[in-house]
């Protein structure tokens, strides 16, 4: 088992896969050899339906390519005792068949672990690309095994260290408890080596707050391509399941919202949190709540429940972090309600108290006094069977406190008992928005009118290629390049409009390229956008200081892109607010 771990920590993703290829007519499988050759990947042959479950004992397999009709054992036969072993169930198998087979031979190889059909004369170009498809799939799973292995041993580690240092600080402890009975001279050495174990915990708590803003920005560099993938997936009007592509947005988007409170957690704690409030209106921050939390919602069943004043309610606040409040409370009470609950949300602004009250009720599981005093602590789930579970990390009510305490506000908790449901109120200051004379608008260019030469840089291929390949599929004409250094030459060449500039990148960081295009001759118009997974305050400055005119966080919304691409390009004075994607 130790040396299986160690293999697949050491493997190489680039390393060739195992295809096996089982047909009982040898040109068949010379065909299938000279079309799958080209890919790079081992090739491995059986005659039989025998031959092949004996290779599959000798070795593992990717993929296995099976003629249906043989003799003595056909492809079903074969497909059964091969998904009878726990060892190969998940193995995925193509079937080849040269006959038409009915639905209910696809139905049967399908029960039998079949992912497709492949017909006699072979297209090469559909065996090549159905093959590619799986192996990547055994590449990624094979990637993340090894991932697994890697943090398990780090954890490990990390314990093995961390009970090291207890010891050693127990054992000084005890000496300095043993020595205080003798020599009371020795109390100032206990002090000093007490408030060094303090600082040393502080430090460690620093250090795990860049942890979490490290890990988040490294989580968020493989979700761009995915995000990029499913953009280009709806824009090319697939003639796919289009459940499957909200499935895979929704799921998408709820991984991303977890990155991101990661990272507010680790500002909070390191006070770096900022607010940008301005005018707003209520009505505004609870629908944007809303659709946040309506897919939940309505994942569970749940009626909801809306009551607002008529009238508009003018608040001087960040739009966006209250309405991750409410999300957040609305998202809790669909979360630990059974289906078909009834969420309410009621608001209310006191003009004589100067307050605004919003208070987020369910019909769900309840509360407990020990739960309702530990609920906003950091981590902190509710769960009232052990063999219940419901998800999250167990920091979005941790959220919602310090938020609603950085506007000035309080949030409170209570419920009358298990399955009685909760109720969560939100009180926040009602701060009046000063006056503002209102600004002409200026005319702009239409979107459909707009077409910019656009250049992508980006070291990860994956995200360079799926970017541009969506900027193309909005209509604009698209270089990308992998390598920092080749761009001032492909500048003079395509002489793009406007640049997404990956931030991170070996050799020459896009902090160091950004001036050097910015003082290009002839580009003094050139829009440069970072596409970056780092998004704190601080990281904005900086590519502003570098010249950059936008900060997209990655994965980059569609709407961010589109909305970049279509607008006409800007004069040299002109720079437009910086929008996050």
């Amino acid at each position: 088992m130790a040396a299986s771990l160690t293999s697949l920590a050491t493997r190489s993703p680039d390393e060739p896969v195992k295809i096996l290829l089982v047909d009982d007519q040898p040109g068949r499988l010379l065909t299938y050899r000279a079309i799958l050759e080209p890919l790079g990947e081992h090739l491995v042959e059986a005659s039989s339906g025998v031959e092949a479950l004996k290779r599959l004992m000798e070795d593992d397999f990717a993929l296995i390519l099976l003629d249906v009709n043989m003799p003595e054992m056909d492809g079903f036969e074969t497909a059964s005792l091969i998904h009878q072993h726990p060892r190969f169930e998940k193995t995925p198998i193509i079937f080849v068949t040269a006959v038409n087979v009915t639905d209910m031979d696809r139905l049967r190889g399908y029960k039998l672990g079949a992912v497709d059909y492949v017909m006699v004369p072979v297209i090469p170009e559909i065996l090549r690309s159905k093959v590619v498809v799986l192996a990547e799939l055994h590449r990624k799973r094979l990637e993340l095994q090894a991932a697994n292995v890697k943090l398990e041993a780090a954890n490990r580690a990390l314990q093995a260290e961390q009970a090291r240092e207890l010891e050693v600080l127990n054992e000084s402890l005890r000496n300095a408890n043993a020595a205080l009975g003798a020599q009371n001279v020795e109390l100032h050495g206990e002090i000093a080596e007490r408030k060094r174990v303090e600082q040393l915990l502080r430090e460690a708590d620093r250090r795990k707050d860049e942890f979490l803003a490290t890990l988040a920005h490294e989580l968020r560099n493989p979700l761009a391509p995915l995000q990029n993938a499913l953009s280009i997936r709806r824009l090319s009007d697939s003639s796919g399941d289009p459940g499957l592509q909200q499935v895979m947005e929704r799921q998408l988007a709820l991984l991303v919202r977890l990155i991101d409170d990661l990272l507010d957690i680790a500002r909070i704690s390191q006070a770096k949190l900022t607010l940008r409030k301005h005018p707003t209106l209520l009505s505004d921050i609870i629908d944007s709540a809303v659709e946040v939390a309506r897919p939940a919602i309505e994942q569970g069943g749940h009626e909801l429940v809306l009551a607002v004043p008529e009238e508009p309610v003018a608040l001087v606040a960040d739009q966006a972090r209250l309405s991750q409040v409410f999300a957040n409370l609305l998202n809790n009470a669909a979360k630990y309600s059974e289906p078909h609950g009834r969420i309410e949300l009621e608001a209310r602004a006191d003009a004589d108290a100067g307050r605004v009250e919003v208070e987020v009720r369910d019909s769900g599981i309840g509360l407990e006094d020990a739960q309702i005093h530990r609920i906003f602590e950091m981590f902190s789930q509710v769960e009232t069977e052990v063999d219940r579970t419901h998800g999250g990390l167990g920091i979005g009510l941790t959220l919602v406190r310090r938020l609603v305490e950085m506007h000035g506000g309080e949030v409170s908790v209570a419920s009358e008992g298990l399955g009685k449901g909760a109720r969560f109120g939100v009180s926040l200051p009602l701060e009046h928005p000063p006056a503002v004379p209102p600004q002409p608008e200026s005319p702009t260019q239409t979107g459909s009118d707009v077409h910019k030469r656009v250049l992508v840089v980006d070291d990860n291929r994956d995200a360079a290629d799926t970017l541009a390949m969506m900027i193309e599929m909005l209509g604009h004409p698209v270089r990308r390049l992998y390598d920092p250094q080749a761009v001032v030459a492909e500048m003079e060449a395509f002489h793009p409009d406007i640049v997404f500039l990956d931030v991170g990148m070996p050799g020459l960081s896009g902090y160091e390229l950004a001036p050097q295009l910015r003082a290009m001759p002839g580009f003094e118009e050139l829009e440069i956008v970072a596409v970056t997974g780092w998004g704190q305050p601080e990281d904005r400055r900086r590519t502003g200081e570098a010249g950059f005119d936008e900060h997209l966080v990655k994965p980059p919304a569609l709407d961010a892109i589109r909305r970049l691409c279509e607008q006409p390009v800007r004069s040299v004075s002109g720079r437009r607010e910086r929008v996050d994607g």
